[in-house]
C-alpha cells in the first residue's frame, strides 16, 4: 500500500513539474493586463454626488460636480470634489460644517460615474483608416482596437506601432508592437492587453 502511495505521488509531482515546464516556455507578456487596477475611485467632473448629512435633510442634496470640480452644498457653499476620493469630500463638508451644526455625520456617495466613461476608453491614432476614440472592454487587445479603427492605412509602417501608457508615477511608457507580424502573420507575442487611458499611435512610414 505504502509503495503503491508513494508512486501516485511521484506521478503527481512529475505532472506539476511537466505543466510548469509547458508554461514557462512561453515569453511573459511585457504588459501585466492588471498594472492600472486601482482600489480608490476618485471623483471626476459630471459625476453625480449624494450628499446625506444624518438627522438633517434640509442639509442633504444630489448634485452634480461643475466642470471646475466644485460642488455646492447648502449652509456651507462651494466645496471641491474633483480629483478627490467620496470619504475626503464628506470629510471637509463635516469640517466646514462643524460652525452650524453639532456633530455632524455626512456620508458622500457617488450615484453616477459620468466621468468615468471618458476615462475608460482607448484611443487609435496615426495611419489608421478611422482613427478613434473607443470604450475599453475587458480583454480588449492592440489587435482589437486597430481593427476598430478599421485597420491600417497602405501608408502605415505597422511594424513600428507603440503602445503609450501613463503609470501610477504620470510617467508615461511606451511598448512596440509589431503590429505587421501580427496582421500577417498572427504573431501574438506584442498583441498586449490594454487598459483604459492606452494610446496606440501607427506612424506613416518614410517615402
Amino acid at each position: 500500500m505504502n509503495t503503491v502511495l508513494r508512486f501516485l505521488a511521484l506521478c503527481f509531482v512529475l505532472t506539476l513539474t511537466a505543466c510548469a515546464s509547458n508554461g514557462g516556455s512561453r515569453e511573459a507578456p511585457k504588459i501585466d493586463p492588471n498594472a492600472q487596477a486601482v482600489t480608490t475611485y476618485r471623483i471626476g467632473v459630471d459625476d453625480q454626488l449624494q450628499i446625506t448629512v444624518w438627522h438633517n435633510p434640509d442639509l442633504s442634496v444630489n448634485v452634480p460636480v461643475r466642470p471646475d470640480g466644485m460642488i455646492t452644498v447648502p449652509l456651507i457653499g462651494d466645496v471641491v470634489a474633483g480629483g478627490k476620493t467620496p470619504e475626503e469630500v464628506a470629510g471637509e463638508i463635516k469640517d466646514k460644517l462643524q460652525s452650524y451644526v453639532r456633530d455632524p455625520q455626512v456620508a458622500v456617495i457617488l450615484t453616477e460615474l459620468r466621468s468615468h466613461e471618458y476615462l475608460s476608453r482607448v484611443r487609435v491614432t496615426g495611419a489608421v483608416r478611422s482613427p478613434v476614440s473607443i470604450p475599453y472592454r475587458q480583454g480588449m487587445t492592440v489587435l482589437d482596437a486597430v481593427l476598430a479603427a478599421g485597420g491600417t492605412t497602405e501608408f502605415a509602417a505597422p511594424d513600428r506601432t507603440e503602445l503609450y501608457r501613463a503609470g501610477s508615477d504620470g510617467v508615461t511608457k511606451q511598448y512596440a508592437v509589431r503590429l505587421d507580424k501580427v496582421l500577417k502573420q498572427g504573431d501574438l507575442a506584442t498583441n498586449y492587453p490594454v487598459q483604459p487611458g492606452d494610446v496606440v499611435t501607427v506612424p506613416m512610414r518614410a517615402f
